[in-house]
């Protein structure tokens, strides 16, 4: 049975009140001044707003409240074959560039003594996609956050990514995508549970177009 204190500390929360949005908006406007713009102009007057607006929403996930998040929606089902949640869209921003990467998070499990409802799943990769983040750390995070609620046999996360900052600069690869896994429990220690939890994602594997 998971504690309250185990909940939040595998949710890894920031706390504090917020973005602090005057801050931003301060610092939008030098930004906008160092590259040689006006922050007076008419279209970038309101920008420095947008822009803390913004972060506020982008970075919501590390404020969430995981208890509230879950809202008991924990059942005693008598079910002891994997559960899969696949094609969950999420957006993060890449904490090395501040720009976005975006793309699929496939979420398995095998029950214990409980599932989740279904809805909650979804809402746990936002959690964790809307943070200054590294896609193989978010794929970390959703693994351990579902194993320490659920305390299931197994956990199985695989998460596909495009990133902005590869794409837009550097290297300028727009085709490139990335793939992040992790897996707990039976999907660690069971080659046929894992490969299992693989081939239903590749016999339904949807193609990732933005």
């Amino acid at each position: 049975m998971h504690t309250l204190d185990s909940v939040y500390e595998a949710a890894d929360l920031i706390h504090d009140d917020g973005v602090e949005r005057a801050q931003v908006e301060a610092a939008v406007r030098e930004i906008l001044d160092s590259v040689g713009e006006d922050p007076q102009r008419e279209g970038l007057l309101d920008t420095p707003k947008r822009v803390a607006r913004m972060y506020d929403e982008l970075l919501a996930g590390y404020r969430v409240d995981p208890v509230a998040l879950i809202n008991d929606a924990l059942f005693d089902v008598s079910y002891d074959e994997m559960v899969i949640v696949r094609d969950i869209e999420y957006y993060s921003l890449c904490e090395h560039h501040l720009l976005p990467f975006l793309g699929r998070a496939h979420v398995a499990y095998l029950p214990g003594d409980k599932v989740i409802g279904l809805s909650k799943i979804p809402r746990i990769v936002d959690m964790f996609a809307r943070r200054l983040q590294v896609q193989e750390r978010m794929t970390r995070q959703i693994a351990e956050f579902m194993e320490d609620v659920l305390h299931p046999m197994g956990v199985g996360v695989v998460v596909e990514g495009a990133h902005l900052c590869s794409m837009m600069r550097g290297v300028k690869k727009t085709n490139a995508r990335m793939t992040t896994s992790a897996m707990c429990g039976t999907f660690k220690d069971n080659s046929k549970t894992r490969q299992e939890f693989l081939d239903h994602l590749a016999r339904s594997a949807a193609v990732l177009e933005f």
